[in-house]
C-alpha cells in the first residue's frame, strides 16, 4: 500500500512540475516582462505589415509597435526580431527596435509586444 501511494505520489509531482514550466515557458514565449497588444487591436497599416513579415517568422520571433494615430503613418512605429535563436532575445530585440524609433519620432504611446 505504502508502494502504490508513493509511486502516484512521484507521478502527481512530475505532472505538476511539467505543468508549471508549461506555463512559465508560454509566459516568456508570449510575453515575458513586457506590456502586449493583440494582433487584432493594431491599426490596418500595421496589421499588413505583420501579414508580410508573418511567414518569415518563427516561434522565437517577436514584433512590437506603437501608435498615437490609427491612421497617420508618421504616428506609427512596428519594428520586429524575426530570424533569432531564443524567444526571450527576440522580445527584447523587438522591444529596443521600438523604443528607437518611438524616441526617435515622438510617440507617446509605449511599445507593446504584438501577439496573435
Amino acid at each position: 500500500m505504502n508502494y502504490v501511494f508513493h509511486s502516484i505520489q512521484g507521478v502527481a509531482l512530475r505532472f505538476l512540475t511539467a505543468l508549471t514550466m508549461a506555463f512559465s515557458l508560454a509566459g516568456i514565449v508570449h510575453a515575458g516582462p513586457f506590456p502586449t497588444i493583440p494582433l487584432k487591436e493594431l491599426p490596418d497599416p500595421l496589421r499588413s505589415v505583420w501579414k508580410e513579415l508573418k511567414p518569415e517568422m518563427t516561434e522565437m520571433s517577436h514584433c512590437a509597435a506603437a501608435f498615437d494615430s490609427h491612421s497617420d503613418g508618421d504616428k506609427m512605429v512596428f519594428r520586429c526580431s524575426i530570424h533569432i535563436k531564443m524567444s526571450a532575445e527576440g522580445a527584447r530585440r523587438a522591444m529596443k527596435y521600438c523604443e528607437e524609433k518611438r524616441e526617435e519620432k515622438n510617440i507617446k504611446a509605449p511599445c507593446r509586444l504584438v501577439v496573435e
